[in-house]
């Protein structure tokens, strides 16, 4: 019996069909996570929709050019994680112009990741309880938006809460962009309500540079935590969805490949790009083909998607200006509610490491910044430190 896979036409479309479904899922589920922390770190709207731009650029290209260099579904995404940090960290000193500098000095971390074996292996031996405690935190705040969008205008966000919900029943994988669609909805019947509207000049896709400002406060608050959530949340995670699928990550060429795309991101706004790994799994997973050697073209066929989706940025952060109170920020609660459960999740999973974890999660949660430093700094040296203690003593 021949073991030959047979490439019908039904066949030879499911790693385009594959690749649209992770590109939509990924950019729809959280560009509004993106633009959030973008608006929070001191962009303007035209600065964060520059952003969202540079990010879909970059990691469109960086998706061709891995897939096509390597014949592997290696898929690229931008840091979520990263972008709900940014949104709990709020405005350094130095503004716009610093945090626009910490990005690229996280580009260049991510760059000499790839260089130095070394350092891949330093950021590996972060404790995972420590490290998703932290995240844990950071995303704590924002998936209350949808409460406390709920109690501030329950007419606006109820509807979105209940699509959601109903999606989660049925089709758990559409769940946060069929929200996305309820909550446009709601934003159309409201504008057309009240008589909003937005000039067609400001729909059109551009990108603003920003001349980047080192300081030692965004450095040590945005790029480092931006740093180590990248690492820690998405590119290790991976790496591990990849193997589970019987892939190799190139991680040399990975990091270069990110880390390169951040830094030339940075100017027009873009925060981090890293190795996709929900996403990943939907380019590289059976639904691309029986054919794992062609399932590289789900990644390259995600990577042309998003940079037609970057054509839409200015559309987008538009979209989010004319939304009424509470809607948008109950969206990107909903939408990282998952995140939040999985680093739960794996914050507790050991119990040796369970208290340190909750010290973690609680400085990161609490918001509070000490002489310049975030919380989400200040949560993994707590973290280390406690761990550090209690091992000692055991």
């Amino acid at each position: 019996m021949s073991s030959e896979i047979t490439i019908g036409p039904a066949n030879g479309l499911r790693p385009v069909s594959a690749g649209v479904v992770s590109a939509l899922v990924a950019f729809s589920s959280s560009f509004v996570v993106v633009l959030t922390g973008l608006a929070a770190v001191g962009a303007s709207p035209d600065q964060a929709s520059s952003g969202l731009l540079a990010l879909s650029i970059t990691m469109g290209l960086a998706c061709i050019g891995l897939a096509l260099s390597t014949r592997s579904p290696v898929t690229v995404a931008w840091s979520t994680p990263g972008a709900a940090l940014l949104t709990a960290t709020g405005t350094v000193e130095g503004g716009w112009p610093a945090a626009v500098g910490a990005f690229l000095v996280t580009g260049a971390l991510i760059l000499v990741t790839g260089l130095v074996p070394w350092l891949g292996a330093l950021i590996g031996r972060i404790p995972s309880s420590v490290a998703q405690a932290m995240l844990a935190g950071i995303l704590f705040q924002l998936c209350l938006g949808p409460i406390t969008g709920l109690a501030a205008n329950p007419f606006a966000v109820a509807p979105v809460i209940v699509v959601w919900l109903l999606a989660l029943r049925f089709a758990s994988r559409w769940a946060t962009p069929v929200a996305l669609l309820a909550a446009i909805v709601v934003i159309v019947v409201s504008s057309a309500a009240t008589g909003a509207a937005v000039p067609v000049a400001d729909l059109t896709p551009r990108l603003v540079l920003t001349a980047p400002e080192l300081t030692v406060g965004a450095v040590v608050s945005i790029a480092i935590p931006l740093f180590v959530v990248t690492m820690a949340s998405q590119n290790i995670p991976g790496v591990a969805v990849m193997k589970g699928l019987g892939f190799e990550v190139p991680w040399r060429r990975s990091m270069l490949v990110t880390g390169a795309g951040t830094m030339i991101g940075a100017a027009a706004g873009g925060h981090a790009i890293n190795l996709a790994a929900i996403s990943a799994a939907l380019a590289a997973g059976p639904e691309a083909g029986e054919d794992r050697s062609r399932r590289w073209i789900a990644s390259m066929t995600a990577g042309g998607l998003y940079l037609v989706f970057g054509v839409g940025a200015s559309a987008f952060a538009a979209l989010i200006l004319l939304a009424p109170t509470g809607v948008i920020p109950a969206v990107a609660g909903l939408a990282l509610l998952g995140t939040l459960a999985a680093s739960l999740q794996a914050a507790l999973a050991e119990p040796r490491d369970r208290i340190p974890a909750v010290v973690t999660f609680a400085t990161a949660a609490s918001g509070v910044a000490v002489a310049g430093l975030t919380a989400a700094f200040l949560a993994l040296i707590a973290g280390l430190v406690v761990r550090a203690v209690l091992s000692r003593r055991g």
